[in-house]
């Protein structure tokens, strides 16, 4: 296992066509669908993340105990899957994954019929999930402030109900691209649903085996704005996406037109180019909190003082990734603060040093948003191989454009 990779680029000019992973929230979406139907649908372009392949590999098991390991949307789609076809399963995962909550998708399962019991601490994995009897309840009220996740089980599931579903979303919505991404995917199945002010309602009715193309990942794509903005020159192409999206990180487009890129549609995907920035930037990241890390490390390399709110969700990933940001943007002579409730402000500095390190908190995103440093100063990523959680090929794509790279083993 690489302990870490130093990252240099000779020229800082940056030009290259780019193939982006698939986007793995598309991916894991469209596998629950699929298996729900109990047809055989067509699934193309499906994601090498580490997230998808999992979740593809643990639809086909028939073993017992189901460890999800790391996967925040294998963790809680499966939850909603297991427990509404009926299947006895034991659901766990890594030591992180077991301190991520569950208890409002459980909850909100339980009132609906699923029989489910915490094996550890209440309200967290693992979790033992033994058969479905329908309560006759299919009006529920859930918070919608934390993850869209636990939002996205329940609608997979909302058509096998025998009374279908109907979902009242208390508080406001975070993430609601992702609650929209789960709809159009359902509705591509055969499942139609109504999203009326706060209020989902889905339905008792059969989803339809359909072919489908995973597009490119927006969420992905962000990385590479990331080091366009900070390149000497730049002209990157980024293959795959579209600009009719499903998801909600395609507002990296918007956002970097304040930060320094600018984006052409083309047949295949984007083409990037520079531009100049603005030096005070804010953004409520409530619809795309997975771009949080790579805005406000860029932000900080550029000297841009930058106001951030709806990023709640980021104490609950896969690190509490306000704290990493804190401590990871000293390097760059930078604070990041919560100045009021709900609203960080980082506040840029100097760079004192000839050389940055970087920790990643088995964070992809936090490896990933770091890394376009190396066009500032040499740069060392520690545990690089996080990046294959939702990117395996990250450091291959840096190469490619001529980043050289110096692995420890």
């Amino acid at each position: 296992m690489t302990k870490a990779v130093t990252l240099t680029h000779p020229t800082g000019n940056l030009k290259g066509s780019i193939k982006l992973p698939a986007s793995k929230s598309e991916a894991n979406r469209a596998l629950i669908i699929a298996a729900l139907s109990g047809e055989a649908s067509q699934l193309d372009n499906l994601s090498e993340a580490n997230d998808t392949q999992l979740l593809q590999r643990l639809l086909k098991s028939d073993a017992e105990t189901i460890n999800a390991e790391d996967a925040g949307t294998v963790m809680r789609f499966l939850t909603g899957y297991y427990a509404v076809t009926g299947q006895q399963k034991i659901l766990t995962g890594t030591p992180r994954m077991c301190q991520r909550p569950i208890k409002i998708l459980v909850d909100a399962l339980r009132e609906l019929g699923a029989n489910i019991e915490y094996l550890g601490e209440e309200g967290f994995p693992p979790m033992r999930i033994g058969g479905f009897k329908g309560s006759g309840q299919n009006k529920l009220k859930v918070r919608s402030d934390i993850s869209s996740q636990y939002i996205s089980s329940l609608l997979m599931v909302g058509p096998l109900l025998p009374e279908g579903l109907v979902l009242e979303l208390e508080g406001k919505i975070g993430s609601r691209p992702y609650i929209e991404m789960t709809l159009a995917l359902m509705q591509h199945f055969g499942v139609t649903a109504d999203f009326t002010d706060n209020t989902i309602t889905v339905p008792h009715q059969q989803y339809k085996a359909a072919s489908y193309s995973v597009e490119s990942d927006w969420s992905a794509s962000s990385y590479w704005y990331s080091m366009v903005a900070l390149a000497n020159e730049a002209e990157i192409e980024l293959l795959g996406l579209r600009e009719k999206s499903f998801q909600g990180d395609s507002a990296i487009v918007s956002i970097m037109e304040h930060l320094g890129v600018h984006t052409e549609f083309t047949e295949r995907g984007v083409k990037l180019t520079k531009r100049r920035h603005e030096h005070h930037f804010a953004y409520d990241f409530s619809d795309c909190p997975d771009l949080a890390q790579t805005i406000v490390a860029l932000c900080a390399a550029m000297g841009v003082t930058l106001e951030a709110t709806g990023l709640e969700s980021l104490r609950i990933k896969e690190t509490d990734r306000i704290q990493a940001l804190q401590i990871e943007v000293l390097a760059l002579g930078c604070s990041f603060e919560e100045v009021t409730e709900g609203v960080f402000r980082l506040n840029p500095g100097f760079i004192n040093s000839d050389s940055f390190t970087f920790r990643t908190y088995e964070d992809h995103r936090m490896a990933m948003a770091f890394a376009p440093m190396a066009l500032l100063r040499p740069t060392t990523i520690l545990e690089p191989s996080v990046v294959r959680k939702s990117y395996p090929r990250y450091w291959e794509n840096l190469e490619q454009v001529g980043f050289e790279l110096q692995k420890e083993e």
